[in-house]
């Protein structure tokens, strides 16, 4: 694992410096059996830490949906002895950054502090994880923002967009979004509610955490067991059913009085796991991925019908889409697609070429290191890389694995995914000539 993660690091020229042979991804099992990847670097008085839990949205109780995120953005609203105030107060005394957030499959959080107050660091998440206090009028005013928050996003065309994919390709599926339903049930939300969904999901069973700093593994143990050695080790979550993709084309408008249609098309991708997730990797940057890209030439440079344009792969534990994005004039958002479809079309019969391959091979091995501009940063990225059940010397092998991608592969990969049965296509606003598929 040194070689790889060092050369990430190196070139993130805004990361922290490391020695050469000094960076190693280290696992760690604490006294109380919590895991842990840990890359060490005491060049800077800076740790930081991602963790997640399993569980999330997706798996919210009937007639809740709403209340995991609510309850994670409320984990720092005060906890123990500590009201709002006091904990924020404490948190900005010691220039502890500490927040929680949920996706469709986990519960995560974030921890970043300077290494004089580590410790004041692991009580405070001790607090926000053992005793929140989930207090009525933090609760009030939380809520009244999450409902704000979903009001505003029904005027963005490109949040409706995104909600009506959702919405249509997991029609059926925990994965799907209902924001009418969801801003009734946050109304019906109380404490109780929240505390219990905190009692199901903060266990120590499915905990994944990452460190990245200036601390040792004597001391990062401690430091674990205090902030989460208290909590149950837990049972494992109901399962979320799988993903069953529909193979039917359809293209569905949501009426707005804007003067440019949101535009988003989505097919079933390919999982992570899949042997052919490189290929699906290179397939979507030559699609979407760049200024280079293939839509972006089409639709932008050639014939100016869109500001921007993009595909991007989108995996959770059970599905994975192939997305691409874009916003077009009413009165040119028509031919856009027809574009888009065109070109789709035209991958999937011609294939790429070798100077594509190479192209995107470039940029694919080296873009990750520029993302790595933080010790936070890098701790995201190994604890995405244990969530992905990858293992510790992935990014040794990255570029390999990437490099061993054929054109035969990324052509195979093409038939296999870009399949017009398979496409659905959001548009919000007021497109004018869009014929539509039911």
């Amino acid at each position: 694992m040194r070689r790889g993660l060092l050369a990430l690091v190196t070139a993130a020229a805004a990361w922290i410096a490391i020695p050469a042979g000094a960076v190693e991804i280290q696992e760690i099992t604490t006294p109380l059996g919590v895991k842990a990847w840990l890359v060490q670097d005491k060049t800077a008085p800076v740790m930081a830490l991602s963790f997640s839990f399993a569980g999330g949205t997706a798996s919210e109780p009937e007639g809740q949906k709403g209340v995991t995120s609510l309850m994670a953005f409320m984990l720092t609203d005060g906890a123990g002895r500590l009201p709002a105030e006091a904990f924020r107060l404490r948190e900005e005394q010691a220039a502890i950054s500490l927040s929680f957030g949920a996706s469709s499959d986990r519960l995560g959080g974030s921890l970043r502090v300077l290494t004089d107050n580590r410790d004041q660091a692991f009580d405070l998440l001790r607090l926000a994880l053992t005793a929140p206090r989930f207090d009525s009028d933090m609760l009030q005013q939380r809520r009244a923002q999450a409902i704000a928050s979903l009001n505003q996003a029904e005027q963005r065309p490109r949040s409706v967009a995104e909600r009506a994919m959702m919405a249509t390709m997991f029609a059926g599926h925990p994965y799907a979004r209902d924001s009418q339903g969801l801003r009734e049930t946050l109304k019906t939300l109380a404490p109780a509610d929240l505390r219990t969904r905190a009692a199901a999901l903060l266990v120590r069973n499915g905990l994944i955490v990452a460190a990245v700093g200036d601390i040792d593994t004597a001391e990062l143990a401690r430091g674990l067991d205090h902030a989460f050695g208290s909590l149950p080790l837990g049972e494992p979550g109901a399962a979320i059913p799988d993903w069953t993709p529909s193979a039917k084309p359809r293209t569905i408008v949501v009426d707005r009085p804007v003067p440019q249609s949101a535009v988003v098309m989505a097919m079933p991708g390919i999982m992570r796991s899949d042997p052919d997730w490189y290929a699906a990797l290179v397939l979507s940057h030559i699609l979407g991925g760049g200024q280079q890209s293939r839509l972006f030439e089409e639709v932008r440079d050639k014939r100016g019908l869109a500001y921007s344009v993009s595909s991007d792969l989108r995996t959770s534990a059970k599905a994975s889409l192939l997305v691409i994005s874009t916003g077009s004039a009413n009165d040119h958002v028509a031919e856009a697609i027809h574009v888009i479809r065109g070109e789709i079309a035209r991958l999937r019969s011609t294939g790429v070429t070798e100077q594509e391959l190479a192209d995107a091979r470039t940029y694919l091995t080296g873009a990750l290191a520029l993302s790595l501009d933080s010790s936070s940063a890098v701790a995201g990225l190994l604890h995405s890389l244990q969530v992905d059940a990858l293992p510790r010397d992935y990014l040794d092998h990255r570029a390999g694995l990437i490099a061993a991608v054929t054109v035969a592969d990324v052509d195979r990969v093409a038939r296999r995914l870009l399949r017009d049965d398979a496409i659905a296509t959001i548009v919000v606003g007021k497109p004018v000539g869009l014929a539509l598929e039911r």
